[in-house]
């Protein structure tokens, strides 16, 4: 280009209206962790509207998936309508939650037809029995299920709560490894064990194990002060749990997947904010 062109061209862009300055910048894990909720969060704001109606609802409020209980919210009378809904809408159902040991495989297979990809299961723990029993009887029944998991190609989840069986994460690390099936892995929920232990060492100590994350915040002030339970009842991001950390485990194991919110209910502009926050503590 000639010296006077090059000097109109700068002449040009001298004049023209200066454009903002957009931020492309993704988070760590941007396109990598996708958003679902449990159900029973939506529940009441969903009351009276047709089911994809509410899917719809949780798409405009940032969610990508949904995860609803087998105990009460999708049946196998009532299964087409999740599906139609879930077709209609574009909310993928991600995963259900299973519940209990008992009727594993019919929950595979109901999950299968939701066209989810896993069910969230917590394992029995009877404390009138030997803790070596249950220990024991527990891997043979997830060595079983395993075999029909593969089958359908559902993975089941075992995830870390409160009723005090595998409440270290090397127990649960050991449980799962004692098992010995890919389709048998862990629903790591970051908020459960911050009353014995902390989020960041459970997700160190799972690495890879760590199939699906269930997304809560824990205030272990709160928990002191007010009863363990209240410290639930904490805005996500604002509580005890090194969300940082967390997110620095989870890098190194190249975490992808989907990430649960698991709080409490309320209208459609809380869940819109739960879903901001989920943005903010995972980096997304």
């Amino acid at each position: 280009m000639k010296r006077r062109s090059l000097i109109r061209a700068a002449a040009a862009l001298g004049s023209a209206p200066l454009l903002p300055v957009m931020n492309t910048q993704a988070g760590r894990f941007t396109g990598k962790i996708r958003k679902s909720l449990k159900w029973s969060m939506a529940q009441k704001a969903a009351e009276g509207m047709p089911l994809a109606d509410a899917f719809k609802k949780l798409r405009s409020c940032g969610f990508a998936g949904v995860e609803p209980s087998l105990l009460g919210h999708v049946t196998r009378e009532n299964a087409a309508e999740w599906i139609d809904a879930s077709a209609t809408s574009g909310l993928i159902i991600d995963g259900t939650v299973g519940g209990r040991t008992e009727g594993i495989e019919a929950g595979i297979d109901l999950t299968k037809r939701l066209g989810a990809e896993s069910m969230l299961l917590v394992l029995s723990y009877p404390q009138d029995q030997p803790l070596q029993k249950t220990w024991t009887e527990a891997v043979a029944r997830m060595k079983d299920a395993a075999t029909h998991a593969e089958k359908q190609g559902i993975k089941v989840l075992v995830e870390n709560v409160w009723n005090t069986f595998l409440i270290s994460a090397f127990d649960m690390a050991r449980f799962i490894d004692e098992v010995g099936s890919p389709w048998v892995q862990v629903h790591f929920d970051v908020g459960n064990m911050m009353r014995w232990g902390v989020a960041d060492h459970w997700a160190e100590v799972l690495g890879k194990r760590s199939q699906k994350l269930d997304v809560k915040e824990y205030d272990l002030t709160k928990a002191s002060n007010e009863g363990m339970h209240t410290a639930f009842d904490t805005p996500l991001g604002e509580g005890s749990i090194n969300w940082p950390a967390v997110r620095t485990e989870l890098a190194k194991i190249n975490y992808s997947g989907w990430a649960a919110a698991e709080v409490k209910a309320g209208d459609w502009d809380y869940l819109a904010d739960v879903s901001q926050r989920m943005d903010k503590v995972l980096d997304l």
